[in-house]
């Protein structure tokens, strides 16, 4: 059992999850990586960081989450950080969007963050110590044509963050969300490069984000110097939305 502190990061085999797994590692801490289709992909980054170890669980099944985090506590003794990073999406004018299709975003986006802080909190309110990240999304503040689904579950996230804070904050457990902008992952690959020009336009730091604008959050975050921040949705966006 390491000395370190321990995170479990949800969808950490690509895009912003990827990146928030390498920086993590990168500083010092032990990783659970969690995926839930991509086993090769989440084995390769595991085999080029230290103390990275990798789960395959759907967040939206709920004795899966269990058994995960009963695993990540065997191997590391502990989780002191959850990030709930794992998403999905649903682009469709909603009358086109099917009540599965529904349920698939809200499963894995939110009840998905529900079921991993039920499963890990009980340990960090014995600690009287922990954090809590919860990946939000500009939708999620504004709401996104053709992405009521989507929309929908990222603002619910933050309805949970706020509600868990005030919940939790007596336990000295600090519980926030980040909710990114338009950042360059597969979740825009649809876009045209004229769409992602007209975006950038609409910036004022003139570009889009990167997975790295946001694992750097998530690192302030977690860390001690973000101790007396709780309940607050910080959203790195380059000003597109203020």
């Amino acid at each position: 059992m390491s000395s370190n502190k321990t995170v479990l990061i949800t969808g950490g085999t690509r895009g912003i999850g990827k990146s928030i797994v390498y920086a993590f590692a990168n500083a010092g801490y032990n990783v659970l990586l969690n995926f839930v289709h991509s086993e090769d992909t989440a084995n390769q980054i595991a085999s080029e960081l230290p103390n990275v170890k990798v789960y395959g669980a759907n967040v939206a099944d709920q004795q899966s989450v269990i058994n995960m985090v009963e695993y990540t506590n065997q191997v590391f003794g502990g989780i002191d950080v959850l990030i709930n990073n794992a998403g999905i999406s649903c682009t469709s004018l909603l009358q086109d969007v099917s009540i599965d299709e529904w349920n698939k975003v809200i499963g894995v986006n939110l009840t998905g963050t529900y079921n991993l802080c039920k499963a890990v909190l009980p340990q960090m309110i014995s600690r009287k110590a922990g954090k809590i990240i919860n990946i939000s999304s500009v939708w999620g503040i504004t709401g996104a044509s053709m992405e009521v689904a989507y929309s929908a579950s990222k603002a619910g996230v933050i309805g949970l963050t706020k509600a868990l804070a005030k919940e939790v904050g007596p336990s000295n457990i600090q519980v926030n969300s980040i909710a990114p902008g338009i950042v360059m992952t597969d979740m825009v690959s649809g876009y045209s490069l004229d769409e992602l020009n007209a975006i950038t336009d609409e910036i004022p730091l003139g570009r889009i984000g990167s997975t790295d604008d946001i694992a750097k959050v998530a690192l302030f975050l977690a860390s001690s110097d973000a101790d007396y921040i709780t309940g607050q949705v910080i959203s790195p966006n380059g000003g597109w939305v203020i």
